[in-house]
């Protein structure tokens, strides 16, 4: 949290000129103000069920542009803090008010909406901000853009504006040699994520005996190594 207030916000838009010293006194200060504001939060809790439905709802609202921001160019810094902050805002009011019982309900009593949708309200909510806020705000510049793509070169349709405006001033961000490697990225993500829950599940099923669950898992696990192993190879891991 603390670099995103001095690196996004303040470095960027405060005082571009700041010096070293006076960031890491920012930094110091932001650290602290967050300290009180999650030890204020942490009295308002009652079990720690509260917390990790917080985490979760903070996490359903900003993993949408966390995301889109490699396949969109139109994202930037304010597109980010509008979304944490709406998000972190969104979870407290869903969890400390009684707005989360009006709309959700209560395991004895139904609310508005069903309990199921809490997590797709909270993404709802937060994408409309952060979209409200991206096209409200002035996009990154060009040179900006254009030393991402060459550095990320993260491809797709969304970026076709940035490589069609380059190309017009004579700056080649595409790379001949270089493939677009995303797809195969989150594919290798999603498999790796498979990879990993296989082997710890298949560890503690080991420790318990359960030795048919383990058998499966474990020959699943094998199966996605194999193929994260094979995808890995394909992706390039060049930056240039």
């Amino acid at each position: 949290g603390s670099s995103y207030v001095v690196n996004d916000f303040y470095a960027r838009y405060v005082k571009p000129k700041a010096s070293q010293k006076e960031l890491v006194n920012v930094g110091r200060i932001s650290t602290v103000l967050l300290m009180v504001v999650s030890s204020g939060v942490a009295l308002l809790l009652t079990n720690a069920y509260q917390l990790f439905n917080i985490i979760l709802m903070f996490g359903a609202g900003t993993g949408l542009i966390f995301i889109l921001r490699w396949f969109w160019w139109r994202i930037n810094a304010w597109s980010e803090i509008s979304a944490m902050f709406s998000s972190g805002i969104i979870s407290i009011l869903f969890n400390f008010t009684s707005l989360g019982v009006v709309l959700f309900g209560t395991a004895e009593a139904d609310g508005i909406l069903p309990n199921w949708s809490t997590y797709p309200v909270v993404v709802l909510l937060t994408s409309i901000v952060w979209l409200a806020v991206t096209f409200l705000t002035r996009p990154e510049k060009d040179k900006t853009l254009f030393d991402f793509y060459k550095q990320t070169q993260p491809g797709g349709p969304g970026w076709e504006k940035i490589i069609i405006k380059a190309r017009a001033q004579g700056a080649a961000l595409v790379m001949t040699n270089q493939k677009w490697s995303v797809p195969a990225g989150i594919l290798a993500t999603l498999v790796g994520c498979v990879t990993i829950y296989g082997a710890l599940f298949s560890t503690g099923y080991w420790i318990y005996g359960y030795y048919t669950q383990a058998s499966i898992l474990t020959l699943l696990t094998l199966i996605a190594t194999i193929a994260l192993v094979k995808l890995w190879q394909r992706i390039k891991t060049r930056v240039f």
